[in-house]
């Protein structure tokens, strides 16, 4: 029991020293390792031969991963769609069909991020790339500062719910779930969002007219011509996630396909030239290596955990407690929120996850089978990450529109967000209690 004890202080410590490396902004990934590494040593007593004795396996083990490939693939695709010009096909086709709407060219900006999302799998190239194409069309019109930069916002966060999706690749990775699963699993949620976004857009005009005012109305031909345009766009979507999902190419082979057929596009009908080219394959050089190192000081702290006990422990006390599994639950998710606060989403993803999970496997969650709740709390934990992207005071994606937007307060654009964050709330109360909601396709499939 002692040693119980003394292994859960030593968690508990590792947890408060790796808080107060993030606030001295110490990167999340040498934080980790750092922690990770103190915190190994110290349960062997102290001694720094058996961490560099477990240093020598760790990187080869986590990078010599077959499956980790899939990353950088998805990075590269999102990266030809940012710099082929693909984003502005896919605003434009929307903004032809809506924008006459009153608010429309602001649901066009959130249904462009979704679609692009579809192919990017990063909230903040979403953002930043969707905000550059949106945000002059909704100044042209004279949207209100708020409107425009707070649907941009949460329209970003649709990058990551969207498959594909990096994170939901991170959590199939620690929780030795199936990526195609997950990835479908997304699509019913994600769509959730974008309607969500786009039915508080609509409330907010109906109030006040003036914030989202209607666009032009081009002839049926333009509509048509412009979806003819981005048709190819939604069959690589389709085409990457139903091969994952279908078993006829693995992730890595989806991937590889989806980034080659993007880059095609970029070149045929975005105009990408060899510029575009090299900053893609930069873009994804310096993104792949960020998230590999946060891999990496991610597996030093589950190790120096994994000796502490703590994640079984809690899981058995939590178990004990009394506590009801929906009390238990809304208590992790309280947290999530609290931790989008101080650290981005992927790295949240990476603490978390191998303390969370094996309390919430442990939880009986309406007779929910063990692969039907591991889906569903990926899910889950997802769509409650994503909130830390506008929410303060790090809401990544609200500081990059608001730079784009220029001459916009910043109280504005946290204005503007705020029913955006109300919609997500929604959302998050209603898949805990119907988890059907991301499961019907997977059962509905027979998966």
């Amino acid at each position: 029991m002692t040693d119980a004890v003394s292994g859960l202080s030593a968690g508990l410590i590792m947890f408060g020293v790796l808080m107060a490396l993030l606030v001295l902004r110490i990167h999340i990934g040498i934080a980790m390792f750092l922690v990770g590494a103190g915190g190994f040593a110290l349960m062997q007593g102290g001694h720094w031969m058996p961490l560099l004795n477990s240093l020598k396996s760790l990187a080869y083990a986590r990078l010599s991963n077959y499956d980790l490939a899939v990353i950088p693939l998805f990075m590269l695709m999102g990266q030809f769609a940012t710099h082929g010009g693909l984003s502005r096909a896919l605003f434009a086709c929307l903004n032809n069909f809506v924008g006459h709407f009153r608010g429309g060219v602001a649901m066009a900006a959130v249904g462009a991020c979704a679609a692009f999302g579809a192919i990017c799998g990063s909230s903040l190239a979403t953002a930043a790339t969707m905000g550059q194409v949106a945000l002059p069309e909704l100044q042209r019109y004279r949207y209100s500062g708020a409107l425009s930069t707070g649907a941009l916002a949460a329209g970003g966060t649709l990058g990551i719910l969207i498959p594909p999706s990096v994170p939901l690749v991170i959590y199939a990775m620690l929780t030795q779930e199936s990526i195609g699963k997950l990835f479908v699993a997304a699509i019913i949620p994600g769509l959730m969002a974008m309607l969500g976004y786009m039915l508080v857009i609509r409330i907010v005009v109906a109030r006040d007219p003036q914030a989202g005012p209607a666009g032009a109305n081009p002839p049926l031909a333009v509509k048509l011509r412009s979806l003819i345009g981005v048709t190819p766009v939604m069959l690589v979507f389709l085409v990457v996630i139903v091969g994952i999902y279908d078993g006829w190419a693995n992730p890595t082979e989806a991937a590889s396909i989806g980034a080659a057929a993007c880059g095609l596009l970029a070149i045929t009908t975005g105009g990408m030239r060899m510029e575009g080219m090299v900053r893609s394959l930069l873009g994804t050089a310096q993104a792949s290596a960020m998230i590999l190192l946060v891999l990496l000081g991610a597996d030093m702290l589950n190790a120096g955990l994994a000796l502490t006990q703590m994640p079984a422990e809690l899981a058995s006390w939590i178990q004990h407690s009394g506590l009801s599994p929906l009390t238990v639950i809304f208590a992790i998710l309280l947290i999530y929120l609290l931790l989008g606060c101080v650290m981005d989403s992927l790295a949240m993803i990476l603490l978390t996850i191998p303390i969370f999970y094996p309390v919430v496997m442990g939880l009986d969650l309406w007779g929910m089978p063990a692969q039907d709740k591991s889906i569903w709390f990926g899910i889950l934990a997802l769509m409650v990450v994503e909130i830390g992207l506008v929410h303060p005071p790090i809401g990544m994606n609200i500081y990059i529109i608001n730079k784009l937007a220029g001459g916009v307060p910043l109280r504005q654009t946290f204005i503007g967000v705020i029913p955006f964050l109300l919609s997500d709330l929604v959302r998050i109360v209603l898949l805990v209690f119907f988890p059907v909601i991301s499961l019907f396709i997977l059962h509905a499939s027979g998966g």
